[in-house]
Protein backbone atom coordinates (compact mmCIF):
# COMPACT_ATOMS: atom_id res chain seq x y z
CA UNK A 1 0.00 0.00 0.00
CA UNK A 2 1.43 3.57 -1.26
CA UNK A 3 1.45 5.72 1.47
CA UNK A 4 2.88 9.50 0.81
CA UNK A 5 4.07 11.32 4.39
CA UNK A 6 3.59 14.82 4.51
CA UNK A 7 6.59 16.80 6.58
CA UNK A 8 5.96 19.75 8.61
CA UNK A 9 8.37 22.07 9.25
CA UNK A 10 8.72 22.43 12.77
CA UNK A 11 8.81 26.02 12.77
CA UNK A 12 5.08 25.68 11.56
CA UNK A 13 3.95 24.49 15.02
CA UNK A 14 5.24 27.53 16.07
CA UNK A 15 1.86 30.41 14.54
CA UNK A 16 4.08 33.51 16.32
CA UNK A 17 7.18 32.99 15.53
CA UNK A 18 8.48 34.63 12.67
CA UNK A 19 10.32 32.48 10.02
CA UNK A 20 11.21 35.00 7.44
CA UNK A 21 11.14 38.57 5.99
CA UNK A 22 8.31 39.46 3.76
CA UNK A 23 8.55 40.96 0.50
CA UNK A 24 7.86 44.21 -0.31
CA UNK A 25 9.67 46.08 2.08
CA UNK A 26 6.41 48.35 2.82
CA UNK A 27 5.88 48.13 6.74
CA UNK A 28 7.13 51.49 7.95
CA UNK A 29 9.62 51.09 10.10
CA UNK A 30 9.94 47.35 10.86
CA UNK A 31 10.15 44.65 8.50
CA UNK A 32 6.97 42.39 8.42
CA UNK A 33 7.51 39.14 9.05
CA UNK A 34 6.32 36.35 8.14
CA UNK A 35 4.90 33.11 9.87
CA UNK A 36 4.89 30.20 7.74
CA UNK A 37 7.41 27.86 5.64
CA UNK A 38 5.60 27.72 2.73
CA UNK A 39 5.17 31.93 2.97
CA UNK A 40 9.29 32.51 4.02
CA UNK A 41 9.82 30.28 0.91
CA UNK A 42 7.82 32.00 -1.82
CA UNK A 43 9.51 35.29 -0.64
CA UNK A 44 13.18 33.81 -0.63
CA UNK A 45 12.65 32.51 -4.62
CA UNK A 46 10.98 36.33 -5.30
CA UNK A 47 14.66 37.56 -2.87
CA UNK A 48 17.40 35.15 -4.92
CA UNK A 49 15.35 35.86 -9.14
CA UNK A 50 15.81 39.76 -8.00
CA UNK A 51 19.06 39.76 -6.85
CA UNK A 52 21.79 39.57 -9.35
CA UNK A 53 24.44 37.60 -9.01
CA UNK A 54 27.37 39.58 -7.51
CA UNK A 55 25.28 42.07 -5.29
CA UNK A 56 25.86 40.15 -2.16
CA UNK A 57 29.27 40.62 -1.46
CA UNK A 58 29.49 37.41 1.37
CA UNK A 59 27.62 35.30 -1.60
CA UNK A 60 28.61 36.22 -4.96
CA UNK A 61 26.63 33.36 -6.95
CA UNK A 62 23.47 34.32 -4.93
CA UNK A 63 20.73 35.47 -7.51
CA UNK A 64 18.55 34.94 -10.35
CA UNK A 65 20.43 37.38 -12.70
CA UNK A 66 17.51 38.05 -15.11
CA UNK A 67 19.12 41.95 -15.12
CA UNK A 68 21.14 40.52 -18.06
CA UNK A 69 17.79 40.52 -19.98
CA UNK A 70 16.67 43.94 -19.72
CA UNK A 71 17.73 45.60 -22.83
CA UNK A 72 17.10 42.20 -25.38
CA UNK A 73 14.44 42.18 -27.61
CA UNK A 74 11.51 40.32 -27.09
CA UNK A 75 11.78 36.95 -29.03
CA UNK A 76 10.79 33.62 -28.93
CA UNK A 77 14.54 32.55 -28.69
CA UNK A 78 15.12 35.17 -26.00
CA UNK A 79 12.17 34.08 -23.96
CA UNK A 80 12.67 30.06 -24.33
CA UNK A 81 15.81 31.19 -23.14
CA UNK A 82 15.07 33.49 -20.06
CA UNK A 83 12.57 29.89 -19.33
CA UNK A 84 15.29 27.75 -19.08
CA UNK A 85 17.46 30.01 -17.27
CA UNK A 86 14.47 30.37 -14.29
CA UNK A 87 14.19 26.77 -14.45
CA UNK A 88 17.68 25.41 -14.23
CA UNK A 89 18.93 27.89 -11.51
CA UNK A 90 15.09 27.13 -8.81
CA UNK A 91 16.48 23.37 -9.27
CA UNK A 92 20.24 24.09 -8.16
CA UNK A 93 19.59 26.22 -5.54
CA UNK A 94 15.88 25.50 -3.58
CA UNK A 95 16.09 21.49 -4.03
CA UNK A 96 12.65 21.24 -2.09
CA UNK A 97 10.87 23.26 -4.68
CA UNK A 98 9.62 21.03 -7.34
CA UNK A 99 8.27 23.53 -10.22
CA UNK A 100 5.16 22.40 -12.05
CA UNK A 101 5.24 25.00 -14.98
CA UNK A 102 7.19 28.10 -16.00
CA UNK A 103 5.63 30.43 -18.52
CA UNK A 104 7.67 33.33 -19.42
CA UNK A 105 5.42 35.73 -22.00
CA UNK A 106 6.60 38.65 -24.12
CA UNK A 107 4.55 41.63 -24.61
CA UNK A 108 6.40 43.80 -27.82
CA UNK A 109 4.26 46.98 -27.36
CA UNK A 110 4.68 47.42 -23.83
CA UNK A 111 7.96 45.35 -23.95
CA UNK A 112 6.99 43.80 -20.54
CA UNK A 113 8.33 40.30 -19.74
CA UNK A 114 6.28 38.35 -17.48
CA UNK A 115 8.24 35.59 -15.77
CA UNK A 116 4.70 33.30 -14.26
CA UNK A 117 6.34 30.55 -12.27
CA UNK A 118 4.14 27.84 -10.81
CA UNK A 119 5.92 25.28 -7.92
CA UNK A 120 4.85 23.17 -5.31
CA UNK A 121 6.80 22.24 -2.31
CA UNK A 122 8.16 18.76 -1.93
CA UNK A 123 7.04 16.06 0.62
CA UNK A 124 3.58 18.78 1.56
CA UNK A 125 0.57 19.23 -0.12
CA UNK A 126 1.00 22.64 -0.59
CA UNK A 127 1.54 24.54 -4.59
CA UNK A 128 1.94 28.48 -5.36
CA UNK A 129 2.56 30.68 -7.77
CA UNK A 130 5.05 33.66 -8.69
CA UNK A 131 4.30 36.46 -11.04
CA UNK A 132 7.29 38.98 -11.80
CA UNK A 133 7.42 41.46 -14.50
CA UNK A 134 10.53 43.04 -16.13
CA UNK A 135 11.58 44.79 -19.06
Amino acid sequence: MAFNPQIIPATDFYPNVGVGVSLPFSSPGVFQLTYSSAAALKNNLINYLLTEPGERWDNPTFGGGLRKYLFEQISNDNLGSIQDDISSRISQVFPQVTLNRVEVIGDPVTQIVTAKIYYSIKNQSITDQIEINFG
